[in-house]
């Protein structure tokens, strides 16, 4: 069936079975509606000072529509007058910041000004409009293609048995609900094939980087990589690290001595598990994509590359940057 916006009587009844404590899910069912539909109505039409009730949320959406219909915010070709909103989304592009948190930054930081407002869509939209004119902005993005394609799903590669590895099924409830600092995620990165690999450590509730170069998947190198990343951490930043199923990782207890952290494993193809992580290395690869040379990769440039990823702001922190989150603790003052 296709979807159709909803119409002011459903907007009425909607309002009253909000008021009467249903859930999007029940209103949904009422309404013959997915709970999405539901509840993004719910988000996006509700009025700061009253909440939310069908005339207002008509009147939103009636606005939103006619703005829709309007010209395209960023429209200017190579070389033309460019607005200042598309000077910013230019320079973040370059940045290797994704439309999505440009977007989200741009209400945050100008929350008053409408015309410095555009979503991740209209960003996507004008790039793949570029790219027809010869424009090549969507090397900026992840992907870098000029027009969506359909993801794939990668083969499952098989891991080596760690020896006394704990499980993360024992791993404290606690970690999983983000309310607490020090909580790593870790994980390996590959280039071509005998140029090494990067090393990623990200903090679960900040969404800090760490990151390092090793000229192979060995252990030992690795533990000693981590413990020299870590530990010039704050103790209040070092709890718990859950890694891969990597044997390069078989090395946990030098970390777990050396930091002070309690190290936990992944269940073997279960990448959820460690979402953040996955999520951390696929921003990473914006500047190291597959098949790069990681010998190449110096010092300076990967630390210049994980200056950039802790200095991007992240949706989930409502568009602050991991280092100002971590920089808000007490007593805590990260450069980098």
């Amino acid at each position: 069936m296709p979807y159709t916006q909803l119409s002011t009587d459903e907007r009425y009844i909607l309002t009253h079975l909000h008021l009467c404590g249903h859930t999007p899910a029940q209103i949904g069912r009422k309404l013959q509606r997915h709970p999405g539909t539901i509840g993004r109505e719910l988000k996006r039409n509700a009025d700061r000072l009253c909440g939310y009730h069908y005339e207002s949320a008509q009147r939103q959406a009636a606005q939103r529509r006619t703005q829709a219909n309007q010209r395209y915010k960023l429209r200017s070709a190579a070389g033309g007058e460019q607005t200042k909103l598309e000077r910013f989304v230019r320079d973040k592009l370059d940045e290797q910041v994704s439309p999505e948190l440009i977007a989200g930054r741009l209400q945050r930081d100008h929350p008053n000004q409408s015309a410095m407002h555009i979503s991740a869509e209209a960003i996507y939209q004008w790039i793949y409009r570029m790219a027809q004119r010869g424009v090549d902005l969507y090397q900026k993005l992840y992907q870098r293609r000029k027009r969506r394609r359909p993801r794939t799903v990668g083969k499952r590669t098989k891991k080596g048995v760690i020896v006394d590895r704990v499980g993360i099924e024992q791993r404290p409830v606690t970690v999983d609900e983000r309310k607490r600092f020090g909580d790593w995620e870790s994980d390996t990165i590959e280039g071509a094939k005998g140029t090494g690999v990067i090393v990623t450590h990200v903090e679960r509730k900040s969404r800090l980087v760490r990151l390092a170069r090793l000229d192979s998947k060995h252990a030992a190198p690795l533990s000693q990589a981590t413990n020299r990343l870590l530990g010039k951490l704050p103790k209040c930043l070092r709890r718990t690290m859950t890694a891969d199923n990597g044997t390069e990782f078989a090395d946990f207890k030098t970390i777990e001595q050396g930091l002070g952290v309690k190290v936990y494993f992944a269940n073997p193809h279960s990448p959820w598990e460690r979402g953040l992580n996955e999520n951390t290395n696929g921003i990473l690869r914006r500047w190291l994509p597959k098949g790069s040379d990681f010998s190449k990769v110096t010092n300076k440039q990967l630390a210049e590359i994980q200056r950039m990823m802790n200095n991007r702001p992240r949706k989930c922190l409502n568009y602050r940057t991991p280092l100002e989150v971590v920089n808000a603790l007490p007593g805590v003052a990260l450069r980098n």
